[in-house]
């Protein structure tokens, strides 16, 4: 049985189409879909960075660093399917930073790239003035009265002369100085003149 030209051509660019659809699959890779934060994006702050790519991935490498090349990333990648999280090492300072990635695709092909984008950290809040406390010392108006002034009272007096002395207000200390003086000498004069014959 002779095949028409025609037939025969046919079925070359059947199978010519046929073997593009089979291999199209085939030379497919891995492809980043989107990222958090995105390519040029400005951000205030970051705990972690998160790739989404079209397919499952594995043995991911994720670093964030800054223009001078710090790394900012803490730990390592976690994968869920086609996500790749990142967890970022406290607050980022204001910068240029840079996320570097690299994961292999199911065929076994590594792809990588990098994401620049800006942290544009909120300025620390001013602090506000300190109130005064109000001051401790008594104000006159409070009328607190102020202890009665210490009076002397002579050596030897009994507690309620004592007591009768602030009572009264007391005898002055020099009088009774002077008192106890004059007896003294007068005892003194006493017995002197009795030891003479």
């Amino acid at each position: 049985m002779r095949t028409s030209p025609l037939a025969a051509m046919l079925a070359l660019v059947a199978a010519a189409v046929l073997g593009t659809a089979v291999a199209a699959p085939a030379m497919a890779h891995t492809v980043l879909k989107s990222s958090d934060p995105k390519k040029g994006d400005t951000v205030k702050t970051l705990d972690s960075v998160k790739l989404t790519f079209n397919e499952a991935v594995r043995f991911p490498v994720v670093l964030v660093r800054d223009a001078g090349g710090k790394k900012y990333h803490q730990g390592k990648p976690s994968t869920d399917g086609a996500v790749v999280t990142q967890k970022v090492a406290g607050a980022l300072p204001s910068g240029k930073y840079t996320i570097a990635w690299r994961v292999v695709s199911d065929d076994g092909h590594p792809i990588e790239g990098e994401i620049p984008f800006t942290v544009k950290a909120p300025e620390p809040a001013s602090p506000s003035p300190e109130a005064v406390p109000p001051s401790a010392a008594p104000s006159p108006s409070t009328g607190a009265s102020s202890p009665p002034p210490f009076t002397p009272t002579p050596v030897g007096a009994s507690p309620v002369a004592r007591a009768e002395d602030q009572k009264s207000g007391g005898i002055p200390v020099w009088v009774w100085i002077v008192v106890f003086g004059i007896a003294g000498i007068g005892i003194g004069l006493g017995i002197s003149l009795r030891k003479k014959p």
